[in-house]
């Protein structure tokens, strides 16, 4: 892959507030309402609050809908005060349907999260948005639109009885949501189920999938990994094809992405969805947001822990490996140690970010002699802010689980990286990284520390890794413009043409 790019940034801008002077003059309780609700996970509820910002940015009145159990871990990790929100950016909460858990701060189990939300939540969010729309007890807006997660997409039934603009933020790749569109069309063509566990192992994943033009080479290990199972009957199958048919029925979806960077899929989602909005990366707009009142309010599950940012101040610049397998990856307590001699092994420093349940059903417990043979040289934290890590000069490399936060974060970063996926499109993200963006490396699943060493070494120091940063580079730069370009524009569109749009009339 060669990028061939002249690139004259332009000059960085502060998103202009829309309708500034009439926004400013009117009543509150005449501003646009969105109510936006995020899927009740960290790598979801961090994105959608970006956009909410935004969108107050640009006059809205905002309503962000947490689960109760992510309220409680909010309160916990950032303080007291941390959602008290302000008087047009409020914070509500409804039920998951979930028994409590017995962790207080552990991610919950996915699929079981999914069926929940599913089957329990419509109604107690049908009963948030009337309270919301009694404008004589609320005393906010009545509701104008919603601004839901893809996955969330029973808030459709919702937005349709009360006949308002529905938009989907698909917080995954363009890549990773047009490869579960393909489930149905996969299934059809007998790629699953699997015939049996074996064919997990014998290289029946290594298939080729010729059936996806837009994704010319993709093999079935590169798909969504929820395919990959033997049941006819697998629940996160179904949950797939129920939301990706449910998008038909949004009045727009949004990623976030930007167009240079993912123009194929875009064009194929765009042949048979509603209105694409490619309004990412999104944390480049936000900063181009200056709203002090808006910085307080963050979204983070696990507390920050700052003093990484000073380490890094102590290093070289493109000296540290950054190692982060974000929020909801678990490993085996030998990869684990494999990973970390794989780390001591290389020789080079290293910031690792180890969440208290990285590893599965066990603490994560490092070996005596790796701590003292890396000492000075490697520095662990639970948490860190990774935005800001992944700008920071010192930072040259990325081992990571390839979720598409810190995917998008590391390019715009400039930052190459090596991948390992956990599940879902993290798979897709990988593969787009390492075959079409130049950027990634893979890590076998089976990791063992020989191979870490090996190309962290390569990632760092090695040629294939220097041409790695070259096209990182390049992709930052064209993150940048579109920042400040297609993709501001695209947001502009959003609200103007659907959110802003005049509701329908209910006979």
């Amino acid at each position: 892959m060669e990028l061939q790019l002249h690139l004259d940034l332009p000059q960085t801008k502060t998103i202009p507030l829309r309708n500034q002077t009439s926004m400013g003059s009117i009543g509150i309780l005449e501003k646009p309402h969105a109510v936006c609700i995020p899927f009740p996970a960290q790598g979801h509820i961090n994105p959608m609050l970006k956009l909410a910002k935004l969108l107050h940015h640009n006059g809205f009145h905002i309503t962000f809908v947490n689960t109760e159990y992510n309220h409680q871990r909010l309160l916990k990790s950032r303080g007291p005060n941390s959602l008290k929100g302000l008087p047009s950016f409020r914070f509500e909460t409804i039920p998951d349907g979930l028994p409590p858990s017995d962790a207080a701060d552990a991610t919950q189990d996915i699929p079981s999260l999914c069926q929940s939300t599913t089957t329990t939540c419509l109604a107690p969010f049908r009963d948030l948005l009337a309270k919301l729309n009694d404008t004589g007890l609320s005393n906010v807006p009545p509701v104008s639109c919603i601004v839901s997660d893809g996955v969330m997409s029973f808030t459709v039934e919702a937005a349709e009885e009360l006949g308002i603009p529905e938009i989907l933020f698909w917080t995954t790749s363009a890549c990773g949501f047009f490869a579960y569109t393909q489930y149905e069309k996969l299934i059809e063509k007998g790629y699953s189920p699997l015939r049996d566990a074996s064919f997990l192992t014998n290289g029946y994943l290594d298939t080729v999938i010729d059936e996806i033009p837009s994704m010319k080479g993709i093999r079935l290990r590169d798909i969504p990994s929820f395919i990959r199972t033997t049941n006819p009957d697998e629940f996160m199958v179904k949950f797939v094809l129920d939301e990706t048919r449910r998008a038909r029925r949004a009045s727009a979806i949004v990623l976030n992405t930007f167009e240079d960077l993912e123009p194929d899929v875009l064009d194929a989602l765009s042949s048979f969805l509603p209105p694409i909005y490619a309004i990412g990366p999104l944390h480049l707009l936000e900063n181009q947001v200056n709203d002090k009142a808006l910085e307080q309010l963050g979204s983070n599950l696990w507390k920050d822990q700052p003093e990484c940012l000073e380490w890094l101040d102590t290093k070289e610049p493109n000296s540290v490996v950054y190692v982060n397998f974000g929020s909801i990856t678990v490993m085996t307590s030998d990869q684990l140690v494999e990973f970390a001699w794989g780390l001591a092994n290389s020789n080079l420093p290293f910031l690792w970010i180890i969440r208290p349940d990285l590893v599965s059903g066990d603490k994560a417990v490092l070996p005596p002699e790796f701590l003292e043979s890396t000492k000075g040289r490697g520095l662990l934290a639970n948490w860190c802010p990774q935005e800001r890590v992944l700008c920071h000069p010192s930072v040259g490399g990325f081992l990571t689980h390839s979720g598409w936060n810190s995917t998008l974060e590391s390019i715009c970063g400039g930052v190459p990286m090596i991948c390992w996926p956990f599940f879902a499109e993290q798979q897709t993200n990988c593969w787009y990284c390492c075959t079409k963006w130049g950027i990634g490396m893979e890590i076998d699943s089976d990791v063992k520390r020989d191979e870490v060493e090996i190309l962290v070494r390569e990632l760092m120091i090695g040629e294939e890794g220097q041409e790695m940063k070259r096209r990182a580079m390049e992709w930052k730069k064209l993150a940048q413009v579109s920042a400040q370009s297609s993709s501001s524009e695209n947001l502009e569109k959003l609200i103007s043409r659907v959110l802003l749009a005049p509701s329908k009339v209910l006979l």
